[in-house]
């Protein structure tokens, strides 16, 4: 490989995404409300979930911790993001691009393994639904929490540990908006074959594992579902299921796209565009997905509605 001037990294330099000035006003209002979005929506799914005793089950428990992770994904990236499309100088430091890279790449890989617990979860409920008390019990629930978020953890302080220990060329210019591995590697003074296979083994291994874990479970499901008799057993079987492959669907198409391809034939700016949905739209996706389209959830709004309005007449009185 072709010899490069190796310089003491103190920070990094983004790109960003555009530089024509109408196309930042336009960017910025909506990733701002998009962003807000993010936030009232899975911080109302959480505070939902937690104050409605009928909502106080193992498939609701998985969805708070899903909605904390997309919280959290989205904060990663979005106000940095934000700050940096009207500033002089779109730069970050080591530390917080070491610390960028690591929390997201934490949150994304969870998300992957809690939506496979979902689908185990949804499984049990309509394949054993006279064991699921038992098998899907506070302490299993847990587990089935703390289980994703120690795989992801152990995966992404690998990535964060063996990308940040390489030594960076000059000028320090990120091909992208925010600290993601790809553009990292390539600004590195050295072969980074090893850690691109590496890469691509971690992120291959969380998808296919948790990828797999969903299609088997779905495979036993359509097959009870096919067992019922009538139609509207199926329609309401079938219903508990929907919202949870519709944001199986988005999020697995986008992280498949991006990390799991050869990088041979990947495009940074292609890349730039899916991350931008993954990173910013898909967090405020997922609690619009399992409000509208899930009667319990709708259920309980209208509960805490109706609620708020009883409260507001009895003080009026």
């Amino acid at each position: 490989m072709e010899e490069k001037n190796q310089t003491v990294v103190a920070e990094f330099i983004f790109m960003g995404l555009t530089d024509n000035l109408h196309q930042k006003m336009v960017l910025f209002c909506t990733l701002f409300f998009v962003y807000l979005a993010t936030l009232g929506g899975n911080l109302g799914m959480i505070t939902l979930i937690w104050v409605d005793p009928r909502l106080h089950t193992p498939m609701y428990f998985f969805l708070s911790h899903l909605s904390f992770v997309d919280f959290c994904s989205s904060s990663s990236i979005a106000p940095k993001m934000l700050h940096d499309i009207f500033a002089e100088k779109q730069a970050i430091s080591f530390a917080g691009c070491a610390a960028q890279m690591w929390f997201f790449g934490l949150f994304v890989a969870t998300e992957c393994f809690l939506l496979a617990t979902m689908a185990y979860d949804r499984y049990t409920a309509i394949c054993k639904p006279l064991l699921y008390p038992l098998i899907m019990s506070q302490q299993v629930c847990v587990m089935l929490v703390v289980g994703p978020y120690a795989i992801a953890l152990t995966s992404t302080t690998t990535h964060t540990a063996s990308t940040f220990c390489l030594p960076f060329c000059g000028p320090h210019v990120i091909n992208h908006f925010f600290c993601d591995i790809s553009p990292l590697l390539s600004l590195a003074c050295v072969d980074t074959g090893i850690n691109k296979l590496v890469l691509f083994v971690f992120a291959g291994a969380i998808g296919v594992l948790s990828g797999l874990i969903i299609v088997v479970s779905y495979v036993c499901i359509l097959m009870a579902i096919l067992k019922i008799q009538t139609a509207n057993g199926r329609q309401k079987a079938f219903s508990t299921c929907s919202s949870h492959l519709t944001a199986v669907s988005i999020l697995y198409g986008t992280l498949f796209f991006i990390y799991v391809r050869p990088s041979s034939s990947s495009s940074l700016a292609i890349n730039k565009v899916i991350s931008m949905f993954y990173t910013v739209v898909i967090p405020m996706l997922n609690p619009l997905i399992y409000s509208l389209r899930n009667k319990e959830v709708k259920d309980a709004f209208r509960r805490r509605l109706d609620r708020k309005h009883f409260l507001i007449a009895k003080i009026r009185e």
